[in-house]
């Protein structure tokens, strides 16, 4: 059934994409999880406190009903505060506990409206919205992440064609 599919989907999608983030941050100091190169720029951990926020919003209350006590101005505001351990800890709890709730959603509960930062979506464009949304952020870790360790982070070895003894012409 398409629904199922959907649901496993996405909660094995913001599970990797949390993996790839806490690969990341075992790889920066604390320092250089709040680093900006910009005043305008976020740092890892404000992106961090970003995406926790955001999935707590959108899924753990805005589908889930848990209350809402969300500050997002404060998560863009924060230049410290919070350790790696900490960020990684919450952001875990946090997708954890929605991946269980996208995997107990019904096709009827899809198809529902709910209200979210007073957009008017259904359940189904909720759940879409916090992967895409949770994507494009991890996208900005794992960027950041390169940049400061000089690192391959190694998510794609698998394709790369020396692992299967060939090399590129």
């Amino acid at each position: 059934m398409i629904s199922h599919d959907f649901v496993d989907y996405s909660a094995r999608k913001l599970g990797q994409y949390l993996e790839r983030i806490e690969v990341c941050l075992g790889r920066l100091s604390d320092d250089q999880i709040w680093l900006r190169g910009h005043e305008n720029e976020n740092s890892v951990g404000n992106l961090c406190l970003h995406l926790t926020g955001n999935v707590r919003q959108w899924m753990n209350c805005g589908i889930g009903g848990e209350e809402d006590h969300r500050q997002r101005d404060a998560e863009f505001a924060a230049a410290g505060g919070h350790d790696k351990e900490e960020l990684q800890g919450d952001l875990r709890a946090t997708v954890e506990q929605a991946c269980v709730l996208i995997q107990s959603l019904t096709p009827a509960r899809l198809e529902e409206h709910v209200t979210i930062q007073n957009y008017r979506v259904t359940v189904l464009e909720a759940v879409y919205h916090v992967v895409e949304h949770f994507s494009h952020h991890a996208g900005q870790i794992l960027f950041a992440t390169k940049a400061m360790s000089g690192e391959h982070l190694g998510f794609y070895r698998h394709l790369s064609q020396e692992e299967h003894g060939e090399t590129t012409p």
